[in-house]
């Protein structure tokens, strides 16, 4: 599980990084601005940071991290390809593109982990 949850942490912090470029706070009519953007990116960063830790110490609280992780990249796909269905011309160039979709990709390679460690933790708890 650490190398999904790392691919998917790096691929949600570089599409954040991109959407610094596109100005999303303005797609997501955020109050404050790029100010209220930034606030988000810091809750959200150190969020997974964390999680990645309590991953690596395979903790009691990896699992729920994961999922979280996991949900914000299945959920970066889901609201990005929303937009593009809108028309919004924001993250149509192919290296923003190849983020989003690897966002998914990734997600779903860390739920596959988290449910592969979920059944062993089972197996062993019998």
């Amino acid at each position: 599980m650490p190398r999904s949850y790392f691919w998917t942490m790096l691929f949600l912090i570089l599409h954040q990084i991109d959407a610094a470029y596109w100005k999303e706070w303005e797609m997501f009519h955020l109050p404050g601005g790029v100010q209220g953007f930034l606030v988000f990116n810091l809750a959200a960063i150190a969020l997974v940071l964390a999680g990645y830790r309590h991953v690596l110490l395979a903790t009691p609280q990896a699992p729920l991290y994961a999922c979280v992780c996991a949900a914000l990249g299945v959920g970066t796909f889901l609201i990005h390809a929303g937009f593009a269905l809108a028309g919004l011309e924001q993250f149509h160039l192919p290296l923003s593109m190849a983020i989003i979709a690897l966002c998914l990709a990734s997600a779903v390679w860390l739920l596959r982990d988290l449910r592969r460690v979920q059944g062993q933790l089972a197996r062993q708890a019998k």
